[in-house]
């Protein structure tokens, strides 16, 4: 799928850096026009306009700033669960098996306690759902072990895909 959106950037430069192993560079290169654009028009359907990288790049950087600061059950609690069936996807696209295993792996406890996970909850219950759903943790420390070769793969493949990217 092509992209309805793409960026002015400055393709030398994310070359550059990402063979300079600037990973961190190169990934806020690509992600944030994609930010500042979903900003501009407070509607999440944009995601449906960019390319599946791109996609793939906007929804990841939601899971990892949800789940780097809370974990699998905020990130569910925050209502983003419904992003992961077309990360899996995007993520088996780039190569990123074992990522992708970690999601399914969201999704299947997600299915199983959908009426626990989607209550509303006060910052007690909310504290309480750690407590309960002990196999997050576990889930979330292979998240966390498997989250910056992840990126790599998203980065290599931004880059050898850079028409899908930027203008």
């Amino acid at each position: 799928m092509n992209s309805n959106f793409l960026p002015q950037l400055n393709r030398e430069a994310i070359k550059q850096a990402h063979s300079e192993k600037k990973y961190d560079e190169v990934y806020e290169m690509l992600v944030e026009p994609l930010h500042e654009e979903l900003y501009k028009r407070q509607d999440f359907d944009f995601i449906d306009e960019l390319s599946e990288g791109q996609q793939l790049l906007l929804a990841y950087d939601y899971l990892r700033t949800q789940v780097m600061q809370g974990g699998f059950i905020q990130f569910i609690q925050n209502g983003y669960v419904g992003l992961l069936p077309s990360i899996i996807e995007q993520l088996y696209m780039i190569k990123a098996d074992e990522m992708a295993l970690v999601l399914d792996d969201v999704l299947k406890v997600y299915v199983l306690n959908r009426e626990l996970l989607n209550k509303s909850t006060s910052v007690e219950e909310f504290a309480k759902l750690y407590e309960e759903f002990k196999e997050f943790e576990i889930i979330d420390e292979r998240y966390y072990l498997l989250n910056l070769p992840t990126e790599k793969l998203m980065l290599d493949y931004a880059i050898s895909h850079l028409d899908e990217f930027a203008a």
